[in-house]
């Protein structure tokens, strides 16, 4: 199977975008998700429907909700370039923004099952040992949910990679700059005779998702056999 130049740019672009929104969106994941597994405070069922208002809305009104902040002429878009020089709309850096937007729910959902799952028991007697909270999630909460993390991950990543509505309506499909695994699929859609093109990247999207689980699966495995060991 011989790949075009563009179908390598295009694998190559949302390997980036993928990896990009997958590990920046970790951090605030990973808050959100303690947050709502552990913490109790008003407005606690507002933030949960907040976090989880990508998955039922259309993808195109996140898509434009984003062109419309971080535009040119968007409040933040112009605030952004004009102070620090960033411009998000129609460059690669918008389509990992919109595809972390989207694929946080997924991230979040993941990681707070995996803090709801630890007895909070454990956290309770490294208390008594006397360490303080943040001691205590760094060495006790987040190694025990570091299989839900992981699982997280994976699944913002797959999220990422497959991101076509908010992407596409942020920051369009430019070749080279914009143009990720879907947005070339659905464009090759649109010509005639591009069947063959089609089947290689979709057949190159599948093995990079399948390889993406393997490789959670074995990060899980590895740290279940070092707690157990």
């Amino acid at each position: 199977m011989t790949l075009s130049p563009g179908e390598l740019e295009a694998i190559a672009l949302s390997l980036k975008v993928a990896l990009v929104a997958a590990f920046a969106s970790l951090p605030f994941g990973i808050a959100a998700g303690w947050l709502l597994a552990r913490a109790r405070f008003p407005g606690k069922s507002v933030l949960d429907a907040l976090v989880h208002l990508p998955l039922v809305l259309p993808p195109v009104v996140i898509g434009y909700a984003l062109l419309v902040t971080f535009g040119a002429r968007g409040s933040v878009g112009m605030w952004l370039q004009q102070t620090f020089g960033i411009t998000l709309a129609f460059k690669w850096t918008g389509a990992a923004l919109a595809s972390a937007i989207m694929g946080f729910p997924l991230l979040v959902r993941a990681i707070r099952l995996a803090f709801e799952a630890i007895d909070p028991k454990l956290e309770q007697a490294a208390a008594t040992l006397g360490a303080n909270a943040p001691w205590r999630f760094v060495t006790v909460s987040l190694p025990l949910a570091w299989p839900g993390i992981v699982a997280g991950l994976v699944l913002a990543f797959a999220k990422a990679l497959g991101e076509f509505g908010a992407t596409i309506t942020f920051v369009s499909a430019i070749p080279g700059e914009t143009q990720t695994l879907s947005a070339a699929i659905y464009g090759l859609m649109q010509v005639p005779g591009g069947e063959d093109a089609i089947w290689r990247l979709a057949i190159v999207a599948i093995a990079i998702s399948f390889a993406a689980i393997l490789a959670s699966e074995w990060l899980a495995r590895r740290q279940r056999g070092r707690r157990e060991a």
